[in-house]
């Protein structure tokens, strides 16, 4: 059996490194500015948060404090896994394997939905888009999160890890499919030196990931995100 399932966009980090990744996760946006964020707009106390490549489900407990339900949907089998051992003892998070383009929950019952860093990257990405139109309730929010490549430290090492990148092109595509954005710059911030170093590597090509290792000091790094909205 396949470790992950048709039609999965491989991530070209957590899917190869989920223990470095993980201390990733715990190292984004110390201050909580994107849950501030979210909340702002549409807060998800007592309502079902579908998180959308939950990965191991970092976000999982987070949701679950005061949301009713949690669905956590993952591609990669492994990462499932891990992810429902996360939130064993949680009895109102699922946890199931499963892509943005064929989400495997009903219609119309999803109050805000999550993609952070997971399929969601503009042009292409129109079929999960579709089924967000099937599974959001009337007044329920999408909230997507990605990288902005016109801001940051890390937005200036974002782009030249991807210099076709076009941050016009995927604004315009997000606009256009009703979407608003709402820039913010948070941060990396790490322990130790040797773990920001862990996740540079598995964040950038090699060669790049030695040039911004040397240049960069310290365990702290300004980064700006895009936080996309929709209400359906």
């Amino acid at each position: 059996m396949s470790a992950t399932l048709s039609g999965a966009i491989p991530s070209p980090n957590i899917w190869y490194s989920p223990d470095i990744y993980e201390i990733e996760n715990r190292a984004v946006d110390p201050d909580g500015l994107i849950e501030a964020a979210m909340r702002g707009i549409r807060d998800w106390a007592g309502g079902h948060v579908l998180d959308i490549g939950c990965g191991t489900g970092f976000h999982l407990p987070r949701f679950a404090a005061d949301a009713a339900a949690v669905t956590g949907v993952e591609p990669h089998r492994r990462l499932a896994a891990l992810a429902a051992r996360r939130v064993r003892g949680l009895p109102h998070v699922t946890v199931r394997t499963g892509v943005a383009q064929r989400l495997p929950v009903p219609d119309a019952c999803v109050d805000v939905a999550h993609a952070r860093w997971a399929y969601f990257f503009g042009p292409g990405c129109e079929p999960g888009l579709a089924e967000l139109g099937r599974v959001m309730r009337r007044g329920g929010v999408a909230f997507i999160i990605d990288n902005d490549a016109t801001t940051s430290t890390f937005g200036a090492w974002f782009r030249r890890s991807l210099p076709g990148w076009d941050p016009v092109r995927v604004e315009r595509f997000w606009s256009g499919h009703g979407f608003t954005r709402q820039p913010l710059t948070i941060r990396w911030r790490f322990a130790r030196r040797e773990d920001f170093e862990a996740v540079v590597r598995i964040e950038f090509p090699p060669a790049l990931a030695d040039e911004i290792i040397a240049g960069h000091a310290g365990c702290e790094v300004d980064y700006g995100v895009n936080l996309w909205w929709r209400r359906y």
